[in-house]
């Protein structure tokens, strides 16, 4: 399936089910809530993806990328509709996301000692 037919579908399905039930609001906030969702959700098949490749559990640093970007949308998402349970679902996340791509990245930059 295209991505421009999915996005199709997502979108009529959001526009079908705004139409029937008045308390459905399709707005700019749903929207990017449910991009939060994905990106999130997207971690898990990266990792499935390259543990599939490797054949053994492997975490690629796109998992922490995905992790980041759909925990802080889901975060702003969460702020922006006052909600603490999901507030204090995926505020801590983050840090850990965070602190695990500081220790990627400050791995590759440091150089080998030779002795």
């Amino acid at each position: 399936m295209e991505c421009t037919t999915l996005f199709s579908f997502a979108m009529n399905l959001l526009r079908d089910l705004s139409m029937r039930y008045a308390r459905f609001e399709l707005d700019f906030w749903l929207i990017f809530g449910l991009i939060g969702q994905a990106m999130f959700t997207m971690r898990f098949i990266v990792q499935w993806i390259a543990s599939e490749r490797r054949k053994e559990s492997v975490i690629p640093i796109s998992f922490w990328y995905f992790s980041l970007a759909g925990g802080l949308i889901v975060l702003l998402y969460a702020i922006h509709r006052m909600d603490p349970v999901f507030i204090l679902a995926y505020l801590p996340g983050n840090f850990i996301y965070l602190r695990n791509l500081y220790f990627i990245h400050k791995k590759r930059t440091v150089p080998p000692v030779i002795g």
